[in-house]
């Protein structure tokens, strides 16, 4: 599978990195990766530099957008043919994307590491937002998705190049809502999401829904008016 890549963005990571690259380069040496150092203020990217890991070290802190948008960068120019979110925080597993590199072999633009495929959605606030958010892209698009939160997604060389080269593009739901508008194909494939290994999730409960908000306004109105 040397033909994908793995994004893996990184802020402040030092708990996890060393885990998560190591079990990459154990378990998996026939995967790529990059980590992209997002400015981090902590010894992530001397952790990274110290082992010999993949690094894309960035000077200032970008945010996930302008950080993935870095690693996608990154995928155009090396030539990969694929290439998946995977987070520093070890909660994606690297055992599901053979599953998603084949589901993207059957003609599909971006593949969903999902939770929820094959299993129902539990009834907590989160889970709520995911559902509205789900809604209003079903709503906006027609197409059905069961986990558009889920943040392990693959994307094929033409959705590569759209992140690369566009300064609107975040790996976000509400991206996702756009580009199904424009004709790419998604697709679901169930995985598994550990919990974070370390640290503390920036995504707490006010944070947590200020994002739904934002992505439900962004989804129901400011994609009827974004060009590409």
């Amino acid at each position: 599978m040397q033909d994908i890549l793995l994004v893996i963005p990184s802020y402040n990571e030092e708990k996890n990195i060393e885990t998560v690259v190591g079990e990459l380069e154990r378990d998996f040496p026939q995967l790529d990766y990059i980590v992209v150092n997002d400015g981090s203020t902590d010894r992530t990217a001397e952790i990274c530099r110290r082992k010999g890991y993949r690094l894309l070290d960035l000077p200032v802190n970008l945010g996930l957008a302008g950080c993935f948008q870095a690693g996608m960068k990154y995928a155009f120019q090396k030539g990969y043919r694929y290439a998946i979110q995977f987070d520093g925080d070890g909660q994606h597993r690297p055992e599901y994307i053979e599953a998603m590199r084949k589901k993207m072999d059957e003609g599909y633009d971006i593949v969903i590491g999902s939770r929820f495929v094959e299993r129902p959605k539990n009834f907590s606030p989160r889970m709520v937002g995911s559902r509205m958010i789900a809604a209003a892209i079903r709503l906006t698009t027609g197409t059905k998705l069961a986990d558009p939160t889920s943040g392990m997604r693959m994307f094929n060389r033409e959705m590569i190049q759209e992140f690369a080269l566009r300064l609107n593009y975040g790996p976000e739901p509400d991206t996702v809502s756009f580009l199904i508008k424009q004709g790419a194909r998604v697709a679901e494939v169930q995985v598994e999401i550990s919990e974070r290994l370390a640290g503390e999730s920036y995504l707490k409960p006010i944070v947590a829904a200020k994002y739904m908000v934002r992505m439900l306004l962004s989804i129901l109105v400011i994609q009827n008016f974004r060009k590409r």
